[in-house]
């Protein structure tokens, strides 16, 4: 037990000792979750400083304030804010929702516990916000005094007031979810999910009865109102058959359908002509919407890329309104109803920039450009808003000046120890894997070292995720992208990885065949990124690693396991070790039959340790919502019996996303510790 102690006391002094540096990559503010009022006079959003999270709001020439005062690192996120239709009410949720026991995310460990709570702030007044009701998704109805919610799978509606009792709007079968008030008010659009169906309900708030739309065997979502309010339309995809399982990989063919509410009478205006949905609706952040020019738009790749087209109500003239080769990921309609503003990755592949496109012609035009990327546009009034990051300046509300083509803070940020000087610019590299496929990554690199040094390949997670050359849009990216950071400034050379299965890239890319558990394809572009860091002049041929998370945990450990005369030692925050194994997480998205049990197993880093020789460090948090805390367990458990040099960093209670800033600070001090000590 003393050995024990003094091998505690060693590492956590390590610890202090380079916290400082860490503060100067790691402590950027990042802000999220914009919204404005209907007339664009008052704005709010939540500003996330070292995990202290609070609400920022804009009243009309007002300089913005905090109206919130959460001073603890606990792990709480707020979200959904939403303002009443005169603008002096905001509602917004605070925590996050159950795990499968029905557990709320509480990675402080709170003794209190966690829950979600939809709060109410007055934005006029000094008041302090007001603990409404357990639940989340509010909506607020049209007088600003009432407002509904989703909760358990039903939807309530509930007063201001604090400790309201709210009362459900209705009772349904199935999980009832997104309720959106038709123009004039008086109905309730919503989803009711069935398991292997779905419907389209429209509850009356004068007759107090559902209607149904167009019931079928089909899942229904994604409903939207005509700017009428007489007609919806929403996306129809099959059913789920006997036996069928998840499987992101593939596409799912989809409909765009159109219904009468009052006479039921239905249309299907456009199909696609392949398996192109699933990803296109499920990624975006506006999947489909009807805007007052009388126009339906929607996402779909049947072109090879995520594109947002465009068509008439009877299905006539369909439209690809954002065409050429890059994706779209979210569109605003402008107040007009005229134009959309998208933000996509063309004509400049290793970013994001805000482009201009009319719902009828088309015909893009590019809004901002450069070398920042600029995300989610969205408008307050006539006003264009985004989220604006560059290579050494996390992401923040902007507001774009259209005729300019440039961008201006609304909250300029007070900088503590975050140091902008020490950041150096990636560099766009490509190189090619064993079979051919270009590979796209961004070389972190400090140039004024002169010496050889060690390099670490850096592999995303999802995969479904492009990194980009500057301050991510993800939270979790953007803390991956500030250590590759930190690790260049130290004096080694980092290679991001986008390889195959990512997006970015077209369909095509994305759904390479036999990746994952099917084969692990994409693995031969970490050993090509590997190789790629060899042949430059600045790395230490003999001293490559690598790390990631998630998905970049899994072929962090391929590559550990794999090819030991490669890698050296690596760092596996949540990996997937396992395909084969059924933990009813993130594993299940692949729809793994038991007849491709074997090839799992087979394309899992687990599949053969003999070779494994380098030292790993694993981190985990053990309440983890998206990759089984036992995959880490089983690996652990068979590297030890392998005396493997293996080190382990447990997070209980913390989830996949890692809420804390401690959190964050405890995994990348660790991370460079190991680094030091393994390659240097």
């Amino acid at each position: 037990m003393k050995k024990i102690a003094t091998l505690c006391f060693i590492f956590i002094s390590s610890i202090g000792i380079s916290q400082t540096l860490l503060e100067q990559f790691l402590t950027h503010p990042t802000e999220s979750g914009f919204v404005a009022s209907k007339d664009g006079k008052n704005l709010a959003w939540v500003l996330n400083d070292r995990g202290k999270r609070n609400i920022v709001v804009k009243l009309g020439s007002e300089l913005p304030k905090l109206i919130t005062d959460y001073q603890q690192d606990d792990g709480q996120e707020i979200t959904q804010l939403a303002f009443s239709p005169n603008g002096l009410k905001l509602l917004f949720v605070r925590g996050g929702g159950p795990n499968r026991a029905g557990q709320n995310p509480n990675p402080a460990s709170m003794p209190e516990g966690a829950e979600q709570w939809i709060f109410f702030k007055d934005v006029g007044t000094k008041s302090a916000p007001a603990k409404i009701v357990a639940g989340n998704s509010p909506v607020f109805y049209r007088d600003g005094l009432k407002f509904l919610f989703a909760k358990g799978g039903q939807i309530f509606e509930s007063t201001l007031e604090i400790n309201a009792e709210p009362k459900p709007l209705f009772l349904a079968r199935g999980h009832n979810y997104h309720p959106q008030f038709s123009p004039n008010g008086n109905e309730v659009l919503f989803i009711s999910d069935r398991g292997d169906h779905s419907f389209i309900g429209v509850y009356s708030l004068i007759s107090k009865t559902i209607k149904w739309v167009a019931p079928d065997i089909t899942r229904d979502d994604l409903a939207v109102w005509s700017p009428d309010g007489k007609s919806v339309a929403f996306i129809r995809m099959p059913g789920v058959k006997i036996g069928e399982l998840e499987n992101f990989t593939n596409g799912t063919p989809f409909s765009v359908v159109v219904s009468e509410v009052e006479s039921n009478l239905t249309k299907v205006i456009w199909k696609s002509s392949a398996a192109d949905g699933g990803f296109a609706q499920g990624y975006s952040a506006t999947p489909l919407a009807w805007v007052t020019a009388n126009r339906i738009l929607f996402h779909s790749e049947h072109t090879g890329w995520n594109h947002v087209f465009s068509i008439n109500p009877d299905g006539s003239d369909l439209k690809d309104i954002t065409p050429g080769d890059g994706e779209v990921e979210s569109f605003v309609v402008d107040p007009a109803g005229q134009n959309i503003y998208f933000d996509g990755n063309r004509e400049d592949i290793n970013r994001r920039h805000i482009w201009k496109s009319n719902v009828i012609s088309g015909n893009p035009v590019a809004v901002t450009s450069g070398e920042g990327i600029e995300m989610y546009p969205t408008f307050g009034g006539n006003e264009l808003y985004c989220l604006k990051s560059t290579y050494n300046t996390a992401k923040v509300v902007a507001r774009i000046d259209e005729a300019k083509k440039a961008t201006v803070p609304l909250f300029p940020q007070k900088m503590t120890a975050f140091n902008t000087a020490l950041f150096a610019k990636p560099e766009a590299v490509t190189f090619k894997a064993a079979d051919g496929t270009l590979i796209h990554g961004q070389l972190f690199i400090n140039r004024s070292i002169p010496n050889k040094r060690a390099g670490i390949v850096y592999m995303h997670g999802g995969p479904t995720r492009q990194m980009l050359l500057g301050f991510h849009y993800s939270d979790y990216y953007s803390n991956a992208y500030a250590f590759n950071q930190l690790l260049a400034n130290q004096g080694y050379v980092v290679l991001s990885v986008n390889f195959r299965n990512g997006i970015g890239y077209g369909r095509d890319f994305r759904m390479t065949k036999n990746q994952g558990p099917r084969g692990a394809t994409e693995y031969q572009d970490i050993v090509a990124a590997g190789k790629y860091l060899q042949t430059l002049p600045e790395v230490e041929a003999t001293k490559i690693g690598l790390w990631g998370g998630s998905y970049g945990g899994y072929l962090t450990a391929m590559g550990l396991a794999r090819n030991p005369e490669l890698f050296k030692a690596g760092v596996d925050l949540h990996g997937v070790h396992d395909w084969s194994f059924d933990g009813q997480d993130a594993t299940n998205s692949w729809g793994i039959q038991k007849s491709e049990s074997d090839l799992a197993k087979k394309s899992s880093p687990v599949a053969d340790l003999s070779k494994w020789t380098g030292p790993v460090l694993m981190v985990h948090g053990d309440d983890d919502r998206n990759v089984n805390f036992q995959q880490t367990v089983d690996l652990v458990e068979k590297l030890r019996a392998k005396n493997v040099t293996l080190e382990l960093l447990v997070l209980p209670d913390e989830v996949h996303g890692f809420l804390r800033y401690d959190s964050w600070s405890r995994i990348f001090t660790a991370s460079k510790d190991f680094f030091d000590r393994k390659l240097k």
